[in-house]
Order: C-alpha cells, then sequence, then structure tokens
C-alpha cells in the first residue's frame, strides 16, 4: 500500500515528495559515526524529501536513565540535528513523547505483533543477556518503533544494517494489520543510506564507533572540543608496518583514519593515502579535517544551546505538524480495529 492510497487527492497534490522518516535517541554523544553514516545525509536530503526527523525519548526508557539527563539530552540532541543542518522549515523536527499517538498506535501494533516475533529480535537478545531486571518496554519497544514509522505513512527509512529487522517487523505488521482490518497503513520501504565512511572506534578499530563504547578515548563527539580531538586521533590504534595504505582487513586502524580523511575532504580512502609515508602526518591531516568539518556545527551548537527557548519553539512546532500527521493514522488505525469512537452516533 502506497500513501497515495490513503490519502485524499487534495493531499497528495500538495505531498508530491517521498516521505522519509529517522529518529534517534538522546543516549550517549553523538559521535562521527552517526554524523557521516545519517546525520550528514539528513541535512543533504532534506529538501529533496517530506523529511521527518524525530528525538526517540521513549525509547530512552528500555534502559535505566536519570531524569534530569535525559530530559538535557533531549534537548542537546535536538540542537545537535538544527547545528549539523536539519532545516525546520524544510523538515519535521519533533520529540517523539511530544506525539502521543506514538504511543497509542503502539498499544495496536502490540495487539498485532506475536511474542515469538519480539522473541525473535536480535537486539532484545543482546542487550538483555546477563542483565538483571530487564524491562518489559525492551522487550515490546519493536512495537513502539513500528508505531513510530507507520504513524506518519512513511515512504522510506533509512536503516542500518543493525536495525534493519526491524524494519522488515514494521513493514510485516502493516501488511497484517491491513490484511485484517482493510488498507490502512502505508508499507514502508528501507532506505540504502549513500555509501559514507565506515567510522570503526579509534582504539579498537575492528568494531564501529559507538555513543555507548566502553572506550570513549577512541570516539570522537561532535561536542569535542579541538584539544580533545587532536588527542583521540594522535592516540589512534595504527599498525606495526610503518606503510600507509588502505586494506580494512590486514591494516584497520590505518583504514579507519583514511576512511575518515577520505570522508572529509571528498576522497576515497584509497586516494587520500596518496603521499603519506609516517602515521604521524596522517595523524595530524585527519585531526585536523575532523576539527574544521566540525567547526560550524560547533559554532552554531553554541548559539543554540544559548537559546533553549528558541529551540523548545522550534520543537513545539514541529510536533504540531507531527501531531496533525499522526492523529490522521491513528484514526483510520482505530476506526479499522473496531474502536468506538467519541463522536459516533
Amino acid at each position: 500500500m502506497t500513501r497515495d492510497q490513503v490519502s485524499t487527492d487534495q493531499e497528495s497534490s500538495n505531498r508530491p515528495k517521498e516521505r522519509v522518516l529517522s529518529l534517534i535517541k538522546p543516549t550517549g554523544d553523538v559521535h562521527l559515526g552517526s554524523y557521516l553514516g545519517a546525520l550528514r545525509g539528513w541535512a543533504a536530503d532534506q529538501q529533496a524529501n517530506d523529511a521527518f526527523h524525530g528525538v526517540a525519548d521513549l525509547h530512552a526508557l528500555t534502559v535505566e536513565v536519570q531524569p534530569a539527563e535525559l530530559r538535557a539530552r533531549t534537548l542537546q540532541v535536538a540542537a545537535i540535528l538544527l547545528a549539523v543542518g536539519i532545516d525546520p522549515d524544510a523538515s519535521t523536527l519533533f520529540v517523539q513523547s511530544h506525539v502521543h499517538e506514538h504511543c497509542e498506535l503502539a498499544w495496536l501494533m502490540e495487539c498485532t505483533v506475536s511474542f515469538g516475533e519480539l522473541r525473535r529480535m536480535h537486539q532484545f537478545k543482546e542487550k538483555s543477556e546477563g542483565v538483571e531486571g530487564v524491562r518489559a518496554s525492551l522487550f515490546t519497544y519493536p512495537a513502539l518503533m513500528a508505531a513510530d514509522i507507520l504513524v506518519y505513512d512513511a515512504d522510506q527509512v533509512p536503516v542500518g544494517d543493525d536495525q534493519r529487522q526491524h524494519l522488515e517487523l514494521a513493514r510485516d505488521l502493516a501488511i497484517r494489520f491491513n490484511h485484517r482490518y482493510g488498507e490502512t497503513f502505508v508499507v514502508p520501504e528501507a532506505a540504502i543510506p549513500k555509501v559514507g565512511a565506515r567510522v570503526m572506534d579509534l582504539q579498537h578499530p575492528t568494531r564501529k564507533m559507538s555513543k555507548t563504547a566502553e572506550s570513549p578515548q577512541g570516539t570522537i563527539a561532535l561536542l569535542d572540543d579541538p584539544e580533545a580531538i587532536e588527542r583521540k586521533v594522535r592516540r589512534a590504534v595504527t599498525d606495526a608496518a610503518s606503510e600507509v595504505c588502505y586494506d580494512p582487513t590486514a591494516k584497520p586502524g590505518v583504514s579507519n583514519l583514511l576512511e575518515l580523511l577520505g570522508a572529509f575532504t571528498g576522497r576515497s580512502p584509497a586516494e587520500a593515502a596518496a603521499g603519506y609515508t609516517r602515521y604521524g602526518d596522517l595523524k595530524s591531516d585527519v585531526a585536523a579535517a575532523i576539527i574544521e568539518a566540525l567547526r560550524p556545527v560547533r559554532q552554531r551548537y553554541t548559539e543554540l544551546a544559548a537559546d533553549p527557548a528558541g529551540v523548545m519553539e522550534i520543537l513545539a512546532k514541529g510536533a504540531a505538524r507531527a501531531s496533525d500527521v499522526a492523529a490522521a493514522t491513528l484514526a483510520r488505525a482505530k476506526t479499522a480495529v473496531g474502536l468506538l469512537r467519541p463522536d459516533d452516533r
């Protein structure tokens, strides 16, 4: 089912662009991997799409988090999205919990998904292993994630390998619901992100850079100051041999640095290796390229952080638009499943 099939002719003519949905959790520091793998692309593509970008604060509650920290992180991530170039006039920027339709539709998704499907989700197995007192929400959150996607009639959802299973579940639930109750949801497609840098941990270059990494010195956050960036790159793990060449299997440390240099200078990693004979020179140039590329992001973030009321106003406007779209989808779903509406006579 496509979005045109669930929209009026007037709505379709007013929204000719593909609708794209992306969410980011306000946990940990937003780092280079997220920036190069997702956020930079969101900003670049927003004019071509009807883009919805949300801060998924409800998903942060699947594990222990301090209330004050969650509030601060949510506002920080919203400001970061604006700082990297998300334009609130071109995109709909909102906080997940500000749009109540997410939670209402999540219950309908929980009534559609099976226990066996949730039990097979890879991330639940990984995140719950060895953890005492696992929250039920960690088990059921794929239903909320499906609601996040379906409530906006999203045509496309950019996903990496770690989230592909969740999108497939959302597709399955949309198809199942439509089959049981009639055509209600758009069945979303995976949007394969443009090939970008393969950003690995600077201290453990065989694993991805992560905001939950145990090695903070291996992760470069977007808000790190220049001195911290220089220090982390200078201490980055390289390889025993001194040759500077791109070979992710044999030379993962050097290859990671070349990925970063290439990403910030518009070259392939192999091209970025040309002319280097020493690791020290390469590290200096990598640090300089990162610092220069992130300079406007940090400057814009500083301005936004000094005006939290302004950021909240942007989020309020985004939530109002998001709610308008989500309410229409939720109303269709509630009617389809047989829930009595307050205005039924």
